[in-house]
Formats: C-alpha cells, structure tokens, sequence
C-alpha cells in the first residue's frame, strides 16, 4: 500500500488531536462500563448472593470468554461494513449489560434468578467489547492514516487503562451509596455517552474484500500478537501478585510500587506516544521488552522495598509501549481490508495473556514461593525478546 493511500481515510485538515480525541474519549467511557462492575459484582455474587469463590471467578470470566470468541468476527465487521458500524452495534450492547444488572437487582426473582441477570450481562457485555473496542481501534486508524497507527494504539491504551484504574474504585462507590442497582445504572450510562460521541462523526469507508477465514489472518499476525501476549505477563503478575509478594516479606506500601508502575505507565504514553511510527515498532520493542525484563528481575530478586520499588517503575517503562509497537507490526503485516480483523485477533492475545497468567503463576509460586511470579514475568520477556528477530513485515499490498 502506498503512502498516499494509507492517508485517504484521513478527514482534509483533520489534526491528530481532533481526529483521535473523540475516539480515545468513547474507549474510556465504554471501558468505564467494563471495569465498574468487577469489584462489585465479586461482592454481589459472593457477598449477597451467597455462592461461592469458583462462581465468582466464572462469572467474572465469561466476559473475556465471550470477547475472546467474538473479535475476529468483531474484525470482519469493522473490514466489511465499517469500523463506525461495529461501533453503532457494540457500545448499545454494553449498555444492555447494565439494564441485565438493573433487572438483577430490582425484579422479584431468587437468587439463582439474580445470578442468571448477571451471567446474561457478562456475556453481552463480552459481545460488546469486542465490538467497541475493535471498532474504535479501527476506527482511529482510519482517521488519523496507518502510518499513525502507533500514536492511535497509545492514545487508547492509555484510555483503557484509565478506565480499568477508575472504574472500579467507582464501582464500589455506587454500590455502597445505592446497591448493586447504582452499579447498573452507571454501566449503562457510560456507553451511551461514549454512543452520543460516535453518532456525530462522519463514517469511514470500509475496507471490503473477500471474507479471510481466521487461521489466514492469525497466520499473519501471531508473531506480533505473541510477543504482546508475552509482554503482558508481567503486568498480569504485577497486579495479581505485588501486594502478596510486600505481604510475605513484612513490606508495606505495596501501593506505592503499583502507583510507581502506573505513573510510568502513562507517563511514557503521554510523552512519547508516536515512537513506534518514527523510529521502528521493532527497535522500539526492543528496547522496551529490555526494561520490562531488568524490572521483573529487580522484582525476583529485590532485598527492600524500593528496590522492589524501582523495579515495578521500570516495568511500567518498559511495558508502555509494546501494545503500539506490536499493533503495528501486526496491522501492517495485512493488506488494508483486513486491517479490522488485524486488530480484532491481536487484542485477543492480551485477553488470553490476561486469562492464563494468574492461575498459571498460581501454581508456581506454590512450588516456588510468591516471588517466583517475578521470575516467570522475566522469563516471558526473555521470551518476547528472543522473538523478534524472527519477525518479518508481511506484504501489505
């Protein structure tokens, strides 16, 4: 594809800043719908409902499940109908994850018909997700060009993550001010705020093209796609296994390293979010992949706390920028009318990453003890690192 080309979906005078702001804006308030019930549905489902830790767990979990089978049909959408269309359809369906939430808490029905209402709102809001999101994605992309796609994949990364931090603290809040019925209520508001954005940008052509069965697409991208997935392990450990890991050695503030990891985080988004587009997605996870695996070693082998410390800093350096630099690689290696199915199966590898990691580092830090995560999120990044150089763009026309 050439160059010109890879501009003829960005809007004439349309700045960076006016073309992604927008978009960025609808990723945080549907993501808002995301993170908000996770906290309070544990409550909820456990607490009072009465059922027990595995139901929680499953219940939580069928949302990733029903995201992770739905995005390369989420892709397809988005290549053959517009990403905007994907999006129309997906921030709806979320909100119809807070009405199952609402029904849940304000219908006569027993306790396994409350459960029920949940179960039907995680599984929607799975659906929904994986539309919103890869449809914003793609969306972003074709507002801003593909040669920008590195500061689009950091722009609502940084939106994602924004929400995941917020939402749940805002959760609990309007659990505890008006029951699980507030939790509802507010996850049905956000996406129709982020749909009332949507509705008012102009759509982008799609992409068309022939219909690409799945394995073609992930045949592409699984490189890319892989390394994410690797480099997503420690964030996994960081979140799952930190606090435990002060806890066993007698440490406190744990949340200061959780804070130091998440400052660098952003930090690196908000300063350098087009890296990748100047100076080479590859070069660039490179050097990042390096100081995510110096900040899981720290972890491993920390004797005080700001070593510790300094160690999740460098990890949050270090994995700011892998999701552009990979999401690069992977959109580029596809000719453009697969460019939504691109995005689609890529971010299911972060769902997998995200799905696997905790009851895997589970086990090994039961033969090994907790500080053994940090040593599995180091040998993940090794790992990463040891890929690349086996990473060749595909033909993109």
């Amino acid at each position: 594809m050439s160059s010109s080309s890879s501009h003829a979906t960005n809007p004439s005078g349309t700045s960076a800043f006016a073309g992604l702001s927008p978009v960025v804006l609808a990723v945080f308030l549907g993501f808002l719908a995301v993170s908000v019930p996770l906290g309070a549905l544990s409550l909820e489902v456990g607490g009072n409902l009465g059922f027990g830790t595995i139901v929680v767990g499953s219940v939580i979990g069928l949302q990733s499940l029903a995201t992770l089978l739905t995005r390369h049909q989420a892709g397809t959408l988005c290549d053959h109908r517009g990403p905007r269309r994907a999006v129309l359809i997906g921030l709806p369906l979320a909100a119809s994850s807070g009405v199952a939430y609402v029904l849940s808490s304000v219908l006569p029905v027993d306790t396994a018909g409350k459960l029920a209402f949940m179960i039907a709102g995680r599984l929607v809001m799975g659906l929904g997700e994986s539309l919103f999101l890869t449809g914003l994605m793609s969306l972003g992309i074709a507002r801003l060009g593909a040669d920008r796609t590195g500061r689009v994949m950091s722009w609502t990364g940084i939106a994602i993550y924004a929400a995941l931090g917020l939402g749940a603290p805002l959760g609990l809040a309007a659990q505890a001010a008006y029951g699980f019925l507030g939790v509802g209520l507010v996850a049905c508001l956000t996406p129709l705020l982020a749909l009332a954005i949507i509705v008012r940008l102009p759509p982008t052509p799609a992409a068309g093209g022939t219909r690409v069965p799945f394995h073609r697409v992930l045949g592409l991208i699984w490189r890319p796609g892989l390394v994410l997935a690797l480099a997503m392990v420690p964030f996994a450990v960081m979140a799952a296994f930190l606090p435990l890991h002060y806890a066993a050695r007698g440490w406190s503030d744990a949340g200061i390293a959780l804070f130091g990891f998440g400052a660098a985080y952003v930090l690196v988004r908000l300063v350098a979010p087009g890296l990748p587009d100047r100076f080479g997605a590859t070069r660039v996870a490179i050097g990042s992949l390096s100081f995510e695996l110096a900040g899981q070693v720290l972890l491993w082998l920390a004797p005080t706390p700001s070593t510790a410390a300094l160690g999740a800093v460098l990890t949050g350096l270090g994995f700011s920028l892998v999701f552009p630099a990979m999401g690069v690689l992977a959109t580029r290696s596809v000719p453009p009318d697969q460019r939504g199915r691109a995005v689609g199966n890529f971010i299911a590898f972060a769902d997998i990453a995200l799905g696997v990691t905790g009851p895997a580092v589970g086990l090994a830090t039961q033969w090994g003890g907790i500080a053994t995560a940090f040593l599995v999120g180091a040998t993940a990044t090794l790992a990463a690192l040891l890929l690349l150089p086996s990473m060749k763009l595909g033909k993109t026309s």
